[in-house]
């Protein structure tokens, strides 16, 4: 693919009462810009609060029921 403007650096897909995929060129930051590791380049973010990991998704938004 070129890589212009028409190309996302980065896709976010919200998966039902799910975690958002984050996949491609992306940095992950603290709210006081400190960069979060990540060890693949595909992650799943935390949408319901839950996660024990967060801002990564652990699952929990199946057991707390969440919905989204």
């Amino acid at each position: 693919m070129p890589d212009d403007e028409s190309t996302p650096a980065a896709t976010i897909t919200p998966y039902r009462d799910g975690p958002l995929l984050v996949r491609g060129d992306f940095a992950l930051v603290t709210p006081e810009g400190e960069p979060i590791e990540r060890r693949r380049g595909t992650v799943a973010l935390c949408r319901c609060g839950k996660s024990a990991i967060k801002p990564f998704c652990d699952g929990t938004h199946k057991v707390a029921n969440f919905r989204g």
